[in-house]
């Protein structure tokens, strides 16, 4: 009998987990995020407009057809469009992004930390994927064309490069009102302050000079032409044996 109340009990613990992992389940119809302190309704951090006061307005958002600037180091811009500047997604547990890139244009990795991502390819020829976590650490990746969808799940760090002659361009739409995103090399080697110099050079197996380059960009407008010549440096100790 205690065996069976312990395991009720772990199994209402497990569904409680998962119901908090994700964004709040709806309780209301809606909650329009506004900057109001007079309002009485709090939701996910924001304040609710009164529902009666709604319009078609509050729930239409307009601009994604218009193409973004990708003259960048990476030849690509990402614009999500999540409740900060969608005040209607709030609690609504959705959010979408458009995507462009320049021709050889990288999505560079990156994960979100609060949903999974399905990737629709409106122009152009893509190649995506995404690594899957410990142990295996497997790449899944595929060629996309227009209208192709593709899905990243939560939490995993994916890449887009465009592979085409011309501009690419994909929406996105993501399991979260505030996805989130951690771009992995401005999150390794650009954080504010700069990571301890002896924790990257242990993680990467490689010296000092290589972390020296990688974060150089960081600390000027530099281009990340600067990654071709040591990529094959950092990938070695994971093709051979030869590290501990």
């Amino acid at each position: 009998m205690k065996a069976k109340i312990l395991s009720c009990t772990i199994l209402w613990a497990t569904f409680f987990f998962l119901a908090s992992a994700s964004d709040p389940s709806l309780l209301q119809d809606f909650c329009i995020a506004v900057n109001d302190l007079n309002v009485t309704e709090f939701i996910n951090g924001k304040f609710c407009k009164d529902s009666k006061l709604a319009t078609g307005d509050d729930f239409f958002f307009t601009g994604l057809n218009v193409p973004r600037n990708t003259s960048n180091a990476f030849g690509s811009t990402a614009t999500i469009v999540s409740v900060d500047i969608f005040p209607a997604l709030n609690t609504l547990g959705i959010s979408f992004a458009r995507i462009d890139f320049a021709p050889n244009g990288l999505n560079p990795p990156h994960m979100h930390p609060r949903a999974s991502e399905v990737f629709i390819v409106l122009e152009g020829t893509l190649y995506g994927g995404f690594v899957t976590s410990n142990p295996d650490n497997r790449l899944i990746a595929k060629i996309l064309h227009p209208g192709d969808v593709f899905v990243f799940p939560a939490g995993l760090i994916h890449f887009q490069l465009n592979v085409g002659n011309t501009n690419a361009v994909v929406y996105a739409a993501f399991g979260s009102q505030n996805p989130g995103r951690t771009d992995i090399p401005k999150a390794l080697f650009g954080s504010t302050p700069p990571m301890f110099t002896g924790v990257l050079t242990k993680a990467f197996q490689v010296d000092t000079n290589i972390i020296n380059d990688l974060q150089a960009p960081y600390r000027m407008d530099n281009s990340f032409e600067v990654y071709k010549n040591i990529i094959n440096d950092l990938q070695a100790p994971f093709k051979m044996d030869n590290y501990d």
